[in-house]
């Protein structure tokens, strides 16, 4: 077991709530790039994010979060982040709130050092096997992204969003 994990969370089957899940297929084929990196793709997660976090020090998720924005940007965030601020966020479809799994974490004592959430924008989330394409075209955006964060190691300030905006200040 590598130090730091990348998740990607969602559903492939409801078109932008499985943009985790692409942008993990997609860092998999870099992972060579990475090798203290696990990869490991989790669908609808659930419990099972607890034992994935289990003695990590870096975990960074991907996700599609509802932020009420328009379509498209990534926003990159910590847990503590989104509770001291004012802004509606849910993430995705998942067995449990992500945002709870993580806090129990901490109260069993599984706590990572760094946990970094990139959460987009979904445009739809009709049935469909594709993410939509103003996603799509981000893409190549949203990986240079995380690829900095991992290229960073820990903590990097000077990452670039893909909107422009600072973290979470929407």
């Amino acid at each position: 077991m590598n130090p730091t994990v990348v998740i990607g969370l969602g559903n492939k089957l409801l078109s932008d709530e499985g943009i985790g899940l692409v942008m993990l297929e997609a860092l998999v084929r870099k992972a060579a790039e990475f090798p203290n990196v696990d990869f490991l793709e989790l669908g609808t997660g659930g419990l099972a994010l607890l034992h994935v976090l289990a003695g990590r020090k870096t975990a960074l998720i991907l996700d599609c979060a509802h932020m009420g924005a328009v379509p498209g940007p990534l926003r990159r965030f910590t847990p503590d982040m989104v509770r001291a601020s004012d802004v509606p966020l849910r993430l995705s479809f998942h067995e449990g709130n992500v945002l709870d799994l993580i806090a129990l974490a901490r109260r069993v004592g599984e706590c990572l050092e760094r946990l970094i959430i990139f959460g987009i924008q979904p445009e739809t989330l009709a049935p469909g096997a594709t993410v939509s394409p103003v996603l799509q075209a981000r893409l190549p955006e949203y990986l240079g992204v995380i690829t900095k964060e991992l290229s960073a190691e820990y903590y990097a300030e000077s990452v670039q969003y893909s909107d422009g905006n600072q973290p979470i200040g929407l």
